[in-house]
């Protein structure tokens, strides 16, 4: 991690991932490069995503994007710059963002006149823009996404989790009424929870955010919460009704049916890589990564263990690996002038879903050894051997059952860590100590939500109706209007 005033470091050589229970932070980062995930760039708080971080996020990307245009989205892209009077524009907007942002002020060596926001998000340019399409209500809806960069400056950071510069996707849309706008920001939060429980198989919680939590400028704004094993949450993605507060600040406006000029209604919607920093932290164990199949660039390894010469195994191996990426199956033949054990581990490190193995003995018998890993070495059904000939029938059902067991561990854990405190003093003791999404009865006041966090470090990670249940909040005594869930978090 890094602070303001530190100097860019270099990646550090890591040769033994430290055990995951003793230090989350120092093996979460160890494992982010050693897996060639990341390296540190020359630049403070951001980092150079290399081949194998990439085609993780290419995983996600894929996953959300084809959700997004079935949805009737469409993908565009706007400036990384903003002028400052149109940031402007939008006071409370600016307000949220301000210590984050970071400034143009040269072009070449030319002072600017006027200074450029570099984008920490991009609801001003994208609704100046959205003034300019807008004339009719025949205009509407407009629905957009853009796949960018964005930054925001930062104090500490750490890979995936917090950066200076980041990847992420933003939509934008603009409607003619306000149930239309909720309606949107309703089904893009179900996209997000579908994508972290059904992709990356990671479960959340689904919510409306405090007021004190809300985005800068929003009316509503809704969360998916997913918990680390550190008893910490973690924000996955966001969606906000906006109101016509941008609307208004933009003059996005258009004629209606009855020829009244009316403000559009927009919203604003958004997940980024952080999403990858929370599979990793999940699934992870003292080995190494654990990717889910649906989100592993490599779906299987093949590993020749080949001693002497063994132009036999070596062929058998180069004709699976072809039989494989024939049925569709994200295979890697692994031909590296090392030891089979250290191909192994390498391969284990890195969290792909399954290794195959064969040797000279699997070639006799007719058959490869298959390592699943997400079992613990030794574990029931952790190796089976299969018949060369149903390696590649044999594959699909494995990863699906790998896909589930991840999904249904992370689960277990989520819901073994999610309490409902009803006494005061408890849940105090619950939030301080990490003990994981603590539920209560909650008023809604910032007062009160300010109160917990200077006493706890938690915060309201998000809320859900009441319901019958009427009575008082468990942190203050005033009148609860809300269930809320509260946690430390990142």
């Amino acid at each position: 991690m890094m602070s303001q005033t530190d100097a860019p470091e270099k990646t550090p050589l890591v040769k033994e991932i430290p055990p995951k229970a003793k230090d989350l932070s120092d093996w979460y980062q160890a494992v982010c490069y050693k897996a060639e995930l990341v390296s540190l760039a020359p630049v403070r708080g951001c980092v150079v995503l290399r081949p194998y971080g990439m085609g993780l996020w290419e995983r996600l990307q894929g996953a959300l994007d084809s959700r997004f245009k079935a949805t009737g989205h469409e993908n565009a892209y706007f400036p990384l710059l903003i002028p400052e009077s149109l940031l402007m524009r939008e006071a409370e907007h600016v307000e949220g963002f301000a210590p984050e942002v970071a400034w143009v002020t040269h072009g070449g060596n030319e002072k600017l006149a006027e200074r450029l926001a570099i984008r920490p998000t991009s609801e001003v340019i994208i609704g100046t823009m959205y003034a300019e399409w807008v004339q009719s209500y025949r205009d509407l809806p407009i629905l957009i996404n853009q796949w960018a960069n964005v930054m925001r400056w930062e104090k500490r950071t750490r890979p995936f989790l917090r950066t200076a510069e980041f990847l992420w996707q933003e939509g934008h849309t603009a409607h003619a009424t306000e149930t239309e706008a909720a309606a949107e920001v309703a089904q893009m939060l179900e996209v997000y929870r579908e994508v972290a429980e059904d992709i990356c198989a990671v479960p959340v919680i689904k919510g409306e955010k405090s007021s004190t939590e809300r985005f800068a400028g929003a009316t509503h704004t809704f969360s998916i919460e997913a918990l680390m094993p550190d008893g910490k949450a973690l924000q996955a993605a966001t969606s906000h009704e906006l109101g016509q507060n941008f609307a208004k600040a933009y003059d996005i406006k258009f004629a209606a049916e009855d020829q009244s000029i009316r403000h559009a209604w927009t919203t604003s919607w958004g997940m980024s890589w952080r999403m990858l920093g929370a599979l990793i932290m999940v699934h992870g164990d003292d080995r190494g990564l654990r990717i889910p199949p649906k989100m592993a660039p490599i779906e299987a390894v093949i590993v020749p263990i080949v001693r002497g010469e063994s132009e036999d195994v070596t062929r058998a191996a180069r004709d699976l690996f072809a039989t494989l990426r024939a049925a569709g199956i994200r295979a890697k033949l692994d031909e590296r002038d090392l030891r089979p054990g250290n191909k192994f581990s390498d391969w284990e490190m890195r969290g792909v879903p399954l290794r195959i193995e064969l040797g000279a003995k699997d070639l006799e018998a007719g058959t490869a050894t298959l390592v699943r890993r997400d079992k613990e070495k030794g574990a029931e059904g952790g190796k089976i051997a299969v018949p060369l000939a149903d390696v590649a029938a044999r594959i699909p059902g494995l990863l699906d059952d790998i896909q589930t067991e991840l999904y249904a561990q992370a689960r277990a854990f989520l819901d073994g860590h999610t309490l409902s405190d009803t006494d005061r003093a408890e849940f105090l003791a619950h939030c301080k100590n990490r003990s994981g999404m603590v539920e209560i009865a909650w008023c809604g006041r910032p007062a009160c939500e300010a109160a917990v966090k200077a006493e706890t470090s938690a915060t309201t990670r998000n809320t859900r109706p009441l319901g019958d249940a009427a009575g008082p909040c468990v942190a203050c005594g005033e009148p609860a209007t809300v269930r809320a869930y509260f946690a430390q978090s990142y």
